[in-house]
């Protein structure tokens, strides 16, 4: 069965061609991206993820932000799967990009998207079974600026990590900021789960400003639970009692190992049922 993408509106095979040498998302990493999931046929958590994307580009100086809100992404999501035959559970990528010719210097600051989905096996968040293992990727950190809480398509800082997990045989890397201190792993936000507290990385430490973050705080506090937003030095790994990290496709996942220290998941496992409830 051919499938499809959304490229400005137009469904286009996914084997032809859609973006040339001058476009700026492949030239400069001029651009950022919104991964999402649908379960049950609903897009989860739209109003965030537009939200997001509107403050990011607005950060980023493009145009075009107040017509990619959460209408936009629920008609073009639903529009790409009924193309696709997809079913009810689904993950997108909308990337979006400087469409325009210049060099560093653009010369114009017009948006174009695509955007991109593939089926999911379950109908809800699956709590891992097996834990995670992963350790501290420190070779390279993470700058500290305006742009460091969204999700820009320059990504060669996760890419790196990325290769090192792989290296070392990991499920996920821990990546630090400038300063040293925990910023967020390669594709996820981290909680750190110590003295009957959990602990997470402010934003102003440099992370990407998760959906599902946002989601998991939210309903931390909504059940009493204490949630802290700090600098975190990574030497709480060794006395943490749960480590979990969150994104908007897999929900919440446990950490089992951080080299010899092993971790509990009594906390995580009770806030997975709360995610899947709401």
């Amino acid at each position: 069965m051919q499938e499809y993408i959304l490229h400005n509106d137009e469904f286009v095979a996914i084997s032809q061609p859609i973006l040339t040498a001058h476009n700026r998302g492949f030239k400069y990493g001029d651009g950022l991206f919104e991964t999402m999931r649908m379960c049950n046929g609903k897009l989860q958590f739209a109003g965030q993820h537009a939200d997001r994307l509107h403050a990011g580009m607005k950060a980023l100086k493009m145009d075009g932000s107040t017509l990619l809100d959460e209408y936009f992404l629920k008609q073009k999501t639903a529009e790409l799967c009924k193309k696709n035959k997809l079913k009810e559970n689904v993950r997108f990528r909308l990337s979006v990009y400087r469409d325009g010719d210049g060099l560093y210097t653009p010369n114009s600051n017009k948006s174009g998207y695509v955007l991109e989905a593939g089926p999911l096996p379950d109908n809800h968040y699956e709590l891992n079974k097996r834990g995670l293992i992963i350790d501290v990727y420190d070779e390279i950190t993470k700058p500290v600026n305006k742009l460091s809480n969204y999700k820009t398509t320059n990504s060669l800082l996760y890419v790196m990590a990325g290769l090192y997990k792989k290296q070392h045989r990991l499920d996920d890397a821990f990546i630090l900021n400038q300063s040293g201190f925990l910023c967020e792993s390669i594709s996820s936000n981290v909680f750190v789960v110590y003295d009957k507290k959990i602990y997470t990385p402010a934003l102003s430490e440099g992370c990407v400003a998760g959906v599902m973050r946002a989601v998991v705080m939210n309903m931390c506090r909504i059940n009493d639970i204490e949630v802290v937003e700090a600098q975190i030095n990574p030497e709480i790994l060794k006395a943490a009692e749960e480590v979990f990290v969150t994104n908007a496709i897999s929900g919440i996942r446990w950490v089992m190992g951080y080299g010899r220290k092993r971790y509990f998941n009594e906390m995580t496992k009770l806030l997975s049922v709360k995610l899947n409830l709401l």
